[in-house]
């Protein structure tokens, strides 16, 4: 994940003005620029559903193509690993949330609405090009295909693809989503229970930060048990590089500092040079638990139950996005908008109140990723050495 060009005060500053917009707007039955604000909310709604198959094209094929490209065995242990520890974390999330969330939101908030009216003035349909399986699945075949067949032709025009939807995640999607959050918090605080939402969105937030910390401390015991060391001293090593990710907000702008945190746990050189840039790329273990989490706390909020056999397929299925989710502003929240609409059946509305979710816990994310690298380098380093005992052999 990339710095996030402070959008975290824009989007918070954004809530603000869309709640008292709405609440002044009902207080004074006055409601012109709730009805413009949503007709704003709507178009951008419209646009982000055109281009949200375009976006899982861009991000997740070029992500195979360079996995496959690179194909080694510790760089595919290392891959199977983070998508490991991705579903681990997305069931941890799961179940603690199954126990916890619904005795502290109440169900259907979201739906709970008056007769105040909200709707736009008009719409504009931008249908979208394809549907988002169809895209998940085309991804796939590009990303495998390209690498594969070895074309560099083809492999170039994926990349110089990503790009271009990289601009329009960085330059049209980021700056005018401040705006859409407001529009959608204002049609809430005009229509529902704003107080009741807002109530359920910290608690749901500062569950995901507990687990979040929780799963740092279990992913260096599970360390502890494949190598020895001790799980304590190997965090404490680690604590520069979680500071600094929550600092920067950025996996890549931290990897100096995780290589050299992780070198004080007495790792491999060829491990830690190999692991550590890798994972800051594809395990997006905390990222996972945000969005597995929120989508739970969105659907309670909306009177829907979500069950184990409803989010297992969505877990397995995220954790393969999050090995292939890019690392620009929102790339692994902007990665899962497919699964959240085909699998979980999220709107526009609910897909924006998981960007902001996300956004919001972003920099706790960012640390718990960049942490949870330093305890695969410390598996893979055990299981290296285990392999070499000479330590003379060469990494694939």
């Amino acid at each position: 994940m990339e710095k996030k060009l402070n959008l975290l005060p824009k989007l918070i500053l954004g809530i603000i003005l869309g709640i008292a917009v709405g609440l002044l707007s009902k207080s004074l039955n006055f409601n012109i620029l709730v009805r413009l604000m949503s007709t704003f909310s709507g178009i951008f709604g419209s646009f982000l559903k055109f281009v949200i198959p375009l976006i899982i094209i861009a991000f997740v094929a070029p992500g195979i193509a360079d996995l496959g490209k690179n194909a080694g065995k510790m760089l595919g242990l290392t891959t199977i690993l983070a998508y490991t520890s991705a579903v681990i974390a997305g069931f941890a999330a799961f179940f603690f949330g199954q126990m916890i969330l619904p005795s502290i939101i109440q169900a259907g908030t979201l739906g709970e609405t008056s007769n105040f009216d909200v709707s736009p003035y008009f719409s504009i349909d931008m249908g979208a090009v394809m549907g988002v399986m169809t895209a998940l699945v085309l991804a796939f075949l590009l990303g495998i295909g390209s690498a594969s067949i070895k074309s560099r032709n083809l492999i170039q025009v994926i990349h110089d693809f990503k790009s271009i939807m990289v601009l329009t995640v960085q330059k049209v999607l980021i700056p005018l989503l401040p705006i859409h959050i407001a529009g959608i918090f204002a049609k809430i605080s005009a229509t529902g229970e704003i107080f009741k939402t807002m109530k359920a969105f910290s608690s749901v937030f500062i569950m995901i930060l507990v687990i979040q910390a929780s799963y740092i401390i279990c992913q260096y015991l599970v360390a502890w048990l494949v190598s020895g060391k001790n799980p304590v001293k190997a965090i404490k090593n680690m604590l520069p590089a979680y500071f600094t990710a929550l600092g920067t907000q950025s996996s890549a702008a931290t990897i100096a500092v995780t290589l050299s945190s992780a070198r004080k746990n007495d790792i491999e050189d060829d491990v830690v040079d190999l692991v550590i840039p890798l994972g800051a790329t594809i395990h997006l273990a905390g990222d996972t638990i945000t969005l597995v989490l929120a989508a739970m706390g969105v659907m309670l909020l909306n009177g829907s139950t979500p069950t184990l056999a409803l989010m297992a397929p969505y877990i397995f299925m995220l954790g393969i996005t999050m090995v292939a989710a890019p690392g620009i502003p929102g790339g692994g929240v902007m990665a899962a908008l497919g699964l959240l609409e085909t699998m979980l059946g999220f709107g526009v509305s609910q897909q924006s109140l998981m960007i902001a979710l996300h956004f919001a816990q972003d920099s706790f994310g960012t640390a718990t990723n960049v942490t949870g690298d330093g305890a695969i380098a410390i598996i893979i380093d055990s299981i290296y050495k285990k392999i070499n005992p000479s330590k003379q052999e060469k990494l694939d």
